[in-house]
């Protein structure tokens, strides 16, 4: 936790990927051998009601207690590897940047955010992304989920889920009953928003979240929602998430839609972890959403797009609005430099990217959800 911060609340949030063997899920666009587990949050929720997103949640002090360097390994990071240096005129995020040892706490962020999104997956979902004996695992492939044998009656593990909700510091007092530490080498850095300003939810919360991929062999032996933050859960590959967007099933927000895009690269699991695997260490790029209001929509702005102000207005303070008399299609037959989410309706979104990608990331690939076409040429 970060208490110096105003305008900002700290949260993490894992795309869990769980491998579907012998179950290609079918799709226009082809198979697609892996599954990504969507919650949808509540209707009288205070931020995002009824969205379908990724598992995750607010940290927590218990998150970034000293008490976890007694479970998990002595050496630096906990394991984890070290973020090379951002590229030449780059930064870290300060999200990860932060020193926490002068905030009162000896456990890095990079260790805390990850138990954050771990605890608050089986908070949400009832699912434990635990590694037991407390090192990281052998091999270098999607982890195994914890087999049945190895999770605590579904009774028992009810009880314990009521309890980490009520008391997240609950969390370390269960990893320390069944001997496992939460899987933190598991879970690689994918990327970091900030919630645009005229988004914040109910009080003017806005969120500076970590996102986080992890990779299963296959789908977690138990998922569940926990009927409060969470009424209802789904197991669905990029496309066939998407589709259901389009035909107004389910509904996301810009940031996660744009994520979906993004993983419609990845049709192997396989793939997708190698690339990431090899990519996580490069860090990520901080984006701070910001929209800019047309004749007959909106877009959202992304760093690199060339209608991006430059000095944006991150803490809501100026009170700044940027809007156009302009239609959306003006802008874009006007524009030659994208990255931007195009929001005609609450389920017609469309992503515009033909900026090099940083961090050796890639690119979302282009959907527009009124025709769902491809269109890889940007």
């Amino acid at each position: 936790m970060n208490p110096r911060l105003r305008h900002w609340r700290e949260a993490a949030s894992v795309l869990l990927a769980a491998g579907t063997p012998g179950r290609p899920s079918p799709s226009r666009f082809g198979s697609c051998d892996y599954e990504l587990l969507l919650l949808q949050r509540s209707s009288r929720s205070g931020f995002m009601p009824s969205a379908h997103v990724f598992p995750g949640g607010l940290v927590e002090a218990a998150d970034f207690s000293a008490e976890w360097l007694r479970l998990l390994p002595g050496t630096p990071r906990c394991g984890l590897g070290a973020v090379r240096p951002p590229p030449p005129g780059g930064s870290r995020a300060p999200l990860f940047a932060t020193d926490r040892l002068q905030l009162g706490s000896p456990l890095p962020g990079e260790v805390a955010f990850r138990i954050c999104a771990i605890r608050e997956t089986f908070e949400e979902a009832g699912i434990l992304l635990l590694a037991p004996g407390g090192r990281p695992r052998e091999g270098s492939g999607p982890a195994p989920p914890l087999r049945a044998e190895q999770l605590l009656p579904a009774a028992e593990l009810g009880e314990w889920r009521r309890r980490v909700q009520k008391d997240p510091a609950c969390f370390l007092q269960l990893c320390r009953h069944l001997g496992c530490v939460p899987d933190i080498w598991a879970l690689q850095e994918w990327s970091n928003w900030l919630t645009p300003v005229g988004r914040a939810g109910r009080g003017g919360r806005r969120y500076d979240t970590a996102f986080y991929l992890c990779c299963l062999e296959t789908r977690p032996p138990h998922a569940s929602q926990d009927d409060r933050e969470i009424t209802a859960f789904l197991w669905s590959s990029p496309p066939e998430a998407i589709e259901r967007f389009k035909s107004q099933e389910i509904w996301f927000a810009p940031p996660q839609f744009y994520e979906l895009c993004r993983l419609c690269n990845f049709t192997s699991l396989n793939e997708l972890h190698k690339f990431n695997s090899d990519r996580a260490l490069e860090g990520c790029e901080r984006w701070l959403p910001v929209t800019l209001a047309a004749a007959d929509g909106f877009i959202q702005l992304l760093p690199g797009d060339e209608l991006y102000p430059e000095d944006p207005d991150y803490t809501g303070e100026k009170k700044e609005t940027m809007s156009t008399d302009k239609t959306v299609e003006d802008l874009m037959r006007e524009g030659s430099i994208f990255h931007r989410i195009v929001i005609k309706s609450t389920n017609s979104l469309a992503v515009y990217v033909n900026i090099q990608a940083k961090y050796k990331h890639v690119n979302p690939l282009t959907i527009n959800t009124d025709s769902l076409n491809y269109d890889s040429r940007l």
